[in-house]
């Protein structure tokens, strides 16, 4: 007897398919790489750009306002020649000027000897001798240790303006003694005016900065009712106020109060008035 056949049972599986690459995480991993490779490049770009490129740079992460853009004025931003120094800027220069000699280590003993006034010709610095010479050494125009120190500080600062610069020398009422004749307070207060002139641009101050250089002797004194005090022996800087330059198209300014008004046209006789006189004919060229 033959044995039953056993039926043959066929078994379907259904494969799911494979996710294609992995989903999208590698796109994270890509972007992260990218924005290393950016910084790294920023950095290095960094290294080889100017001080002045990297101190305006700096100005944008330093002042959520924005104002770290402002590259010029060592008022706003670290910059040096952007922004004219106006009038109004001035008081913030004098602060700013007052701070630095302050902050300057080896100049307490001299700090109240520097005087800053703001003027009607600019921001005005004085370096006041006292009993002792705290400046310059006693008759003479070479500066002190003190001196060097304050006016290379001070050049450092001035150096980033734009405005130009006045140096005044002033001396007290005492005769000159020394040096042989021909030399007096004259000579004396230019000379000390100009000692500071090249000290301070070898410290920082632009050539072009200086404009003048005044020898004022006892001439204009500090105190006038005791022409003797030690305080009229002094250097002066003046940071004269720098004007913008008109923007194009300006209209002319308004005469000023009292000038003379212009002439008016001639009137054509017989016109009647307030009628523009009528242009006079070229003559006929020559042939």
């Amino acid at each position: 007897m033959n044995a039953p056949v056993q039926p043959i049972i066929i078994i379907k599986r259904n494969k799911k398919g494979h996710a294609a690459h992995h989903g999208g995480a590698w796109k994270v991993a890509y972007a992260d790489f990218v924005t290393a490779m950016m910084s790294l490049f920023m950095v290095l770009w960094l290294l080889n750009s100017s001080e002045q490129v990297k101190k305006a740079i700096g100005g944008y992460f330093t002042d959520p306002n924005g104002h770290g853009k402002d590259v010029g004025n060592g008022l706003r931003g670290n910059g040096t020649e952007s922004l004219t120094i106006k009038k109004d800027d001035m008081p913030k220069l004098k602060d700013k000027l007052e701070q630095a000699v302050h902050q300057t280590s080896g100049l307490e003993k001299v700090r109240d000897n520097v005087v800053l006034t703001v003027t009607t010709e600019g921001l005005r610095i004085e370096l006041l001798e006292g009993e002792d010479s705290l400046f310059f050494e006693s008759g003479n125009a070479a500066p002190t240790s003190s001196g060097k120190d304050l006016l290379g500080k001070l050049a450092t600062e001035i150096g980033k303006l734009p405005n130009k610069i006045t140096i005044e020398g002033h001396t007290d009422s005492k005769p000159f003694s020394g040096k042989g004749v021909g030399y007096s307070n004259w000579e004396l207060s230019s000379d000390r005016a100009n000692a500071a002139r090249r000290l301070m641009q070898s410290q920082g101050m632009r050539e072009d900065q200086v404009t003048q250089i005044r020898g004022f002797a006892d001439q204009s004194p500090r105190n006038p009712a005791n022409p003797s005090d030690p305080t009229n022996r002094r250097v002066t800087m003046i940071i004269q106020y720098q004007t913008p330059p008109p923007a194009p198209n300006q209209p002319p300014e308004a005469a000023a109060p009292g000038a003379p008004a212009p002439a008016p046209a001639a009137q054509k006789p017989g016109a009647p008035p307030g009628q523009k006189p009528s242009p006079v004919p070229a003559p006929p060229a020559k042939h």
